[in-house]
């Protein structure tokens, strides 16, 4: 199953004081010659952004060459209690069984909006009934309202707050919205789990709302693929997923990650992209989905910021099924398998990488699944990419916690929440018996509009950024005695000057960045982005 991150929150928080917001670009209001002013490319990497680049520390391509320092990735906050569960008081809800994320969580006109997947019961506990997709709403993102929306009649009811698509049975649904479309029907976009007959396919589906909803007529794929993220990153469409490709030599392989790619959102290539992948076992014969080793469950739930996709991996730790029971397919061990989350970044959003290879980002320890008095079972994570989402100071992760129990009644999933400090998912900081490193940028092309640069940092002061061409010569006016620093201790947004030298006289031109850190008696600093905008845009 898929599933999001959680998240600790004060409710008593205004939203004003949360500062919730768009996440990043605006870019799509503008006109292509603002669009062009404010553009920050990466050439060596084949990617840009619009407005404002994010160079984040566990990112080892846009930060990749290094003296003396090293990843320390950061833990992730859940919290205890789920922020969505099943409506288990209502045997017509769609959702009476299992509240799944694999969905989306936005915030949108004034407000935190959801979409996710449902079960429940039809005439009897072995006939489980997945969809249709249902939405709820917030004020805070902590307690969630699910309207009656009248759309779908369940169990001859329609009070309930499903979503009318082309398709009944679903799974996954992921939404993004484009302010820019010039058609305002299709200002929100879909994508979403269905099955043709054979396998689970996505369709997608456009809205002018995020409630009323017009499905495509036809399957975007014919192909096999679970998904858990959608965005939009370097010009493209790009949804990840879990497929059913060969190993090595054509032979069996077990669960990893793929995306599809799509230029214009209608038409979707019929190959697809091998996203990430673990290690498949040295002999063919032990390769396979119901082989007991660890695969990815549902591919990348990746979340785009302009220039870098971020985001999570199912570690699921498989463990057999008893294949004489058709539960549904004895594909894996009910009651034994369980799921992780890793951390993976990208800068195509199409190729990903874990900073530190097999880490734990959140464990299922620490994001347990609400537990059946008596019994114990294990906990499968479950990602959405399209569930990530920056509010105020803080780094939201909703995600699915799955009781991985067999159909009845103990089977049940809830939605969560985790938190980090804003843009901290992991940092480059100094060996512990150093005093002094650095690490190189790729290069970047800097906007013609205004160009600005901040760090997200603690020890700010213990943090100094030169500037050079691409060829790592160092420009006089903005390295050395005469090197960028910040006023601020640390924080997430640390604006940095540079005393004898205006950013204005290299606007359009490449550089490359040289943060350069250095440990005091009182201070070890740690880097966890370094931002670069265009003009006025907001942090």
């Amino acid at each position: 199953m898929r599933i999001l991150l959680c998240v600790t929150v004060l409710a008593s928080m205004s939203l004003v004081a949360l500062g919730v917001g768009p996440d990043l670009e605006v870019a799509g209001s503008l006109s292509r010659s603002a669009q062009e002013a404010s553009a920050i490319q990466f050439p060596a990497l084949g990617t840009h952004a619009q407005g404002k680049a994010v160079l984040l520390a566990i990112d080892d391509h846009s930060l990749a060459i290094k003296r003396n320092l090293c990843f320390y990735l950061s833990k992730p906050k859940a919290r205890k209690e789920p922020v969505l569960k099943p409506s288990r008081d209502n045997p017509r809800a769609p959702d009476h069984l299992a509240a799944t994320c694999y969905g989306t969580v936005l915030w949108d006109e004034g407000r935190f909006r959801m979409w996710y997947y449902p079960l429940h019961y039809g005439s009897e506990p072995s006939d489980l009934k997945q969809g249709p997709v249902c939405y709820a709403e917030s004020d805070d993102g902590i307690h969630w309202v699910k309207p009656n929306l009248g759309q779908v009649e369940i169990k001859g009811n329609r009070d309930n707050n499903a979503l009318k698509l082309a398709d009944v049975t679903t799974q996954a649904a992921l939404v993004i919205k484009e302010d820019q479309d010039p058609d305002p029907k299709r200002r929100y976009r879909m994508v979403y789990n269905t099955h043709n007959g054979k396998t689970w396919v996505f369709r997608t589906a456009t809205s002018a709302d995020g409630i009323h909803w017009t499905s495509n007529p036809d399957f975007a794929t014919d192909q096999f693929l679970e998904i858990s993220s959608f965005y939009k990153h370097n010009g493209l469409y790009v949804v990840n997923g879990q497929g059913l490709e060969r190993s090595e030599g054509g032979g069996e392989r077990g669960r990893q990650g793929y995306a599809r790619i799509s230029t214009d959102f209608e038409h979707w290539l019929d190959e697809g992209v091998e996203a990430f992948a673990l290690p498949e076992p040295a002999n063919p014969a032990n390769r396979g989905l119901t082989k007991p080793y660890d695969q990815v469950h549902l591919g990348v739930g990746g979340k785009s910021l302009g220039n870098v996709v971020v985001g999570l991996y199912g570690l699921w730790h498989n463990q057999p099924g008893n294949p004489t029971r058709n539960i549904p397919n004895a594909w894996f061990g009910y009651g034994k398998t369980s799921c992780d989350f890793g951390l993976v970044v990208s800068n195509d959003g199409l190729h990903f990488r874990e900073p530190v290879k097999g880490h734990v980002f959140l464990s299922r320890f620490d994001s347990p699944v609400t537990p059946v008095e008596g019994k114990s079972y294990p906990t499968a994570l479950c990602q959405s990419g399209n569930a990530i989402l920056n509010v105020g100071d803080e780094t939201w992760i909703y995600h699915g916690r799955w009781r991985n129990a067999e159909y009845g009644m103990d089977y049940w999933s809830e939605i969560a929440l985790a938190t980090l400090p804003k843009d901290r998912w992991g940092a480059l900081g100094l060996y512990p018996d150093q005093t002094a490193g650095s690490v190189w940028s790729t290069p970047v092309r800097l906007p013609q509009a205004a160009p600005s640069v901040a760090l997200n940092a603690d020890a700010a002061k213990g943090i100094e950024v030169d500037i050079a061409d691409e060829r790592f010569q160092v420009l006089p006016d903005f390295s050395g005695d005469r090197c960028g620093r910040s006023q601020s201790a640390g924080g997430l947004d640390c604006a940095l000057s540079w005393p004898h030298g205006s950013l204005e006289s290299l606007k359009g031109r490449t550089v490359r960045f040289r943060i350069r850190l250095t440990k005091s008696t009182d201070a070890d600093p740690r880097l966890y982005a370094l931002y670069i905008r265009s003009g006025k845009t907001e942090p």
